[in-house]
């Protein structure tokens, strides 16, 4: 059962927020590869505010996400993408209902 998640917020800079999109897109590719992250949502919140959304069984698979590469690569990307440091904060999941939409 999912009962740990992230939820994280960041603003691009004026004129980074296609680029910003594009990475999003390129970390679904880092997430597909991450066994303890079963939930991974990238989200555009507004035309320049992105966010992800990301459920873990456990505080270890939290830990693991937050250690790995997609937060390496959003940290080293940054300065040059983002208006000011993402808001990454840690929240508890206390209902769920996830399937394919297939």
């Amino acid at each position: 059962m999912l009962k740990l998640a992230l939820l994280a917020r960041f603003e691009a800079k004026p004129g980074k927020e296609e680029e910003v999109a594009r990475f999003m897109d390129q970390a679904l590719a880092l997430a597909n590869q991450e066994a303890s992250t079963p939930v991974w949502f990238a989200l555009r919140l507004s035309p320049s505010v992105f966010g992800v959304f990301d459920a873990f069984a456990d505080e270890a698979g939290r830990q693991a996400h937050l250690n790995g590469k997609i937060a390496q690569a959003l940290l080293a990307n940054a300065p040059d993408l983002l208006a000011s440091p993402p808001s990454i904060e840690p929240v508890e999941i206390l209902g769920a209902k996830v399937r394919s939409a297939d």
